[in-house]
């Protein structure tokens, strides 16, 4: 009888409501999750059971506790003596400052020197790219040139004209004797089967996806992707952004128009610390016997003077260190703030920080796209920006095609740029990499973009967005809702 009532109906949904329960418990009291994470589980599980499982096991498994990017003792021992040497000299008074920009912000670099472990580097030349044909034209000209490594990590490949372009080009210098390294994320590249990369593999290039599923499309890391975009060239030049690989990114997909996104092409010693990063990325996925020591002693490459942090995060760490420094750089703004983001769903800290310094009469300035891409990240977006421009700042919607680009410069003083959105998912579950640029010149060339965006967008005015109508306000409270998981 017992059996049969427990099958019954009421007993199945009484089971699930069990159930629900037990998860709610374990992500209030173990897994210590942002509180509005928390409440949107809860939410999610008690308003629809059966779907809110599915979804726990699907999305919120904590990595936090893993050291999925284990270092050598002779690894550890090599990185900490010059981080050390680094920060005693910028604690003595006696570091060789590039310019007056770094040592005017040289609390921020030591922020990301002591929290994110990121060595400093002054010698770097670099070249900002906004168009996704340049920056494709460029990378494979660069890859073309090789002589000896090549090293490329991508959340997304396209197989399409442009990733299938790139793959060609990493073919033909694999069969040339460069050793050719390719990391793409498992579900960024989920076009592509292992066979596409037997020609690759042939020729003698390596190849590896980031967190592999045993079944194609299934994974209990769904959660956890690999959102960087990072490559170096013999050591020499880098590129490091926005941009992944594939037509829609080239401009050629009708659905969003005209792509528009930041990547930075770079040289000096700010490549060697990319490679380490990819090294420790490629070890983990690959299995490969390869060291990072060598990329902490460069030889000297003085290709230019702008000084350069690079920042990497993810959900293997519970310290944000990608939002720390654009916390930092926003509590530090005395005269404007301009950020451009395709997803702006931000904890609480970067939202009052933000509203904060709008309401001290700080020129802050936010822009983000005109159509979505994820409605309801779009929706929590459109909510968010909003709210902080009931608060002063100013928010202007792109509208010459999808905006993609993740910057914020400060002052005309810094300036980043990477992989990062200005949303909970690249702050704690992303892995991600920004580059964090000292330099007058660099940062004034980043806000000339921005004001030239600024005439092919429309301002966001109150009286407009307070005649929104019902079903916006109505699409703009659920996404909210979810904010925490977006």
């Amino acid at each position: 009888m017992f059996g049969i009532e427990f099958l019954s109906p009421s007993g199945l949904f009484m089971a699930l409501y069990a159930v629900n329960f037990i998860i709610a418990l374990t992500i209030i009291f173990l897994e210590r999750k942002d509180p509005s994470a928390t409440l949107a589980w809860i939410l999610i599980l008690f308003m629809a059971p059966a779907v809110g499982i599915v979804l726990y096991f699907l999305l919120s498994q904590n990595i936090s506790r893993q050291k999925i990017f284990k270092l050598t003792k002779h690894e550890e021992s090599v990185i900490n003596h010059a981080l050390r040497d680094q920060i005693a000299a910028l604690r003595g008074e006696n570091f060789n400052f590039i310019n007056h920009v770094v040592k005017k912000w040289r609390d921020m670099v030591f922020l990301n020197q002591t929290y994110a472990r990121s060595m400093l580097t002054q010698d770097n030349h670099l070249s900002i790219i906004t168009d996704g044909q340049h920056m494709l034209a460029s990378m494979l000209e660069d890859i073309k040139r090789a002589k000896r490594t090549i090293n490329v990590e991508y959340y997304i490949i396209k197989k399409d004209g442009a990733g299938l372009a790139l793959l060609e080009a990493l073919t033909r210098k694999a069969r040339e004797g460069v050793e050719v390294r390719l990391l793409i994320d498992a579900m960024g590249g989920r076009q592509f089967a292992a066979r596409d990369m037997d020609a690759f593999k042939a020729a003698g290039g390596k190849f590896a996806f980031f967190f592999q599923p045993k079944l194609k499309f299934l994974t209990m890391k769904f959660n956890y992707r690999n959102h960087r975009k990072l490559v170096t060239i013999d050591g020499k030049v880098g590129y490091l952004g926005g941009f992944n690989i594939g037509n829609e990114y080239l401009g050629k997909v009708e659905k969003f128009g005209y792509w528009r996104d930041t990547h930075l092409r770079l040289q000096g010693s700010s490549v060697h610390n990319m490679n380490a990063r990819f090294v420790m990325d490629w070890r983990f996925a690959s299995k490969e016997d390869i060291y990072i020591t060598e990329t902490y002693n460069p030889e000297p490459g003085n290709v230019g003077e702008a000084a350069i942090q690079v920042v990497a995060s993810g959900p293997d760490s519970s310290r944000e260190e990608v939002k720390h420094g654009y916390l930092k750089m926003i509590s530090s703004a005395r005269k404007n703030i301009y950020i451009q983001t395709p997803y702006f769903v931000p904890d609480a800290s970067i939202f009052e920080s933000l509203k904060t310094a709008a309401l001290s009469g700080i020129d802050v300035r936010l822009m983000i796209p005109c159509m979505p891409d994820h409605m309801f990240v779009y929706w929590a977006t459109y909510s968010y920006a909003g709210m902080l421009m009931e608060a002063g700042c100013k928010v202007y919607i792109y509208e010459n095609g999808f905006l993609h680009a993740k910057t914020m410069t400060v002052d005309g003083e810094v300036a980043s740029v990477g992989s990062a959105n200005f949303d909970n998912r690249s702050f704690r579950l992303n892995f991600e990499a920004n580059a964090f640029i000292y330099d007058p010149d660099e940062a004034y060339k980043l806000e000339a973009i921005f004001a030239a965006d600024t005439a092919k967008s429309r301002e966001l005015t109150r009286a407009v967005y307070r005649n929104r109508s019902n079903i916006i306000k109505f699409k703009e409270g659920v996404s909210r809702l979810l904010s925490g998981l977006l």
